[in-house]
């Protein structure tokens, strides 16, 4: 059994992770998943909807990591930093403390139920909620884990900083399921010619995320072994 399991919203980030941390393909019948010493990987979709459902019946893991891209709120974060927060925010007001696993913590994220797509809703978000980033998966895997007994970490890695948020068209190309539909990357160019700079610059972005994030994992992965 895995005692690490790790999930992400897109199978952009779960793919970029399983092939920098070295995890093998095991199985799409309850979406992508990866595995490979402590670590399972699995994507859940944007929002990580019914988690309680998709994860029934599972050992309980040692640690759940919720990983992947964030986008910045504070603006001194830039692309690939690392936000591994003490607590996650809903935007309800709920807190959801996390676990202390050996990397360092500082400050909030704050999950949203939509994508954040300008840098004035950002600006906003930061000055309401004075979180340094916001995802949309966090608080409902912290939200879970808790419900489950299991101690929850976040390890996110900023894809788009504080000045630029993503555009809906881009978000609305991610399916339910967490993969990204090519047919609708090309309709969204051709319907926004300014499109495919947007989409160029969130996938450096998010490489640059995966990278910090996939470096934290490891060290994750090692402890745990």
């Amino acid at each position: 059994m895995s005692r690490v399991l790790v999930l992400t919203a897109v199978d952009v980030e779960a793919r970029g992770l399983a092939r920098q941390l070295g995890l093998s393909p095991a199985g799409v019948a309850d979406g992508l998943r990866f595995v490979g010493g402590a670590l399972e990987l699995i994507c859940v979709g944007p929002g990580a909807r019914d988690l309680a459902g998709r994860l029934a019946g599972r050992p309980a893991p040692a640690l759940v990591v919720s990983a992947g891209a964030c986008g910045a709120l504070a603006p001194e974060l830039v692309e690939g930093s690392l936000v591994v927060p003490e607590a996650v925010l809903d935007e309800g007001g709920a807190r959801f403390p996390t676990a202390d696993v050996g990397l360092r913590r500082a400050g909030t994220l704050l999950t949203v139920t939509r994508v954040v797509a300008t840098p004035a809703d950002k600006a906003r978000l930061w000055l309401e909620s004075g979180a340094l980033a916001c995802d949309m998966e966090s608080a409902p895997v912290l939200a879970w884990a808790r419900a489950a007994g299991v101690p929850a970490a976040v390890v996110r890695g900023v894809s788009d900083p504080a000045t630029r948020g993503v555009p809906p068209d881009l978000a609305a190309l991610v399916e339910p399921d967490g993969r990204v539909r090519t047919a609708r990357a090309v309709r969204a160019v051709l319907a926004r010619p300014r499109a495919l700079a947007d989409a160029l610059a969130l996938r450096t972005g998010t490489a640059a995320a995966l990278r910090a994030v996939a470096q934290a994992l490891g060290g994750l992965a090692r402890a745990y072994a």
